[in-house]
């Protein structure tokens, strides 16, 4: 005869009972300790100053690298420099009519990035 077995106890969960309680506030909102410029506001300036620094360094170093390259192309391949687009030579024609979408987008893709980064900060700091 085999020993009985207790039944199966049923599981609980347990929880804190302050789980819906509100959390507390800070002494002072994240907004007027960048205002008051104390440590923690410099550091929070100072995280969005790096970002948008970052982002600007990015897309001039994609702008004037790619744009940079083109010299260096036509001197290395004198043959690329000879070639005609429509009775222009190509090198005109990249510089005069390539370059300036490129600058175009590339604004545009720095103020919408600039934009996000600031859009996030701002979130950031309301949630603080």
């Amino acid at each position: 005869m085999r020993p009985e077995q207790p039944p199966p106890t049923q599981r609980v969960v347990v929880t804190s009972p302050r789980t819906g309680a509100p959390r507390p506030r800070r002494p002072y909102p994240t907004s007027r300790e960048i205002n008051e410029q104390s440590q923690l506001g410099a550091l929070y300036m100072r995280s969005l100053i790096r970002t948008q620094r970052t982002l600007g360094l990015l897309v001039v170093g994609l702008v004037a690298g790619g744009l940079g390259t083109l010299p260096l192309v036509f001197k290395f391949a004198p043959s690329v420099s000879r070639i005609q687009v429509l009775g222009i030579g190509l090198p005109w024609v990249l510089l005069g009519a390539v370059v300036f979408p490129v600058f175009v987008l590339a604004g545009w893709f720095y103020v919408r990035q600039a934009e996000r980064s600031e859009l996030a900060f701002a979130e950031l700091v309301e949630r603080s």
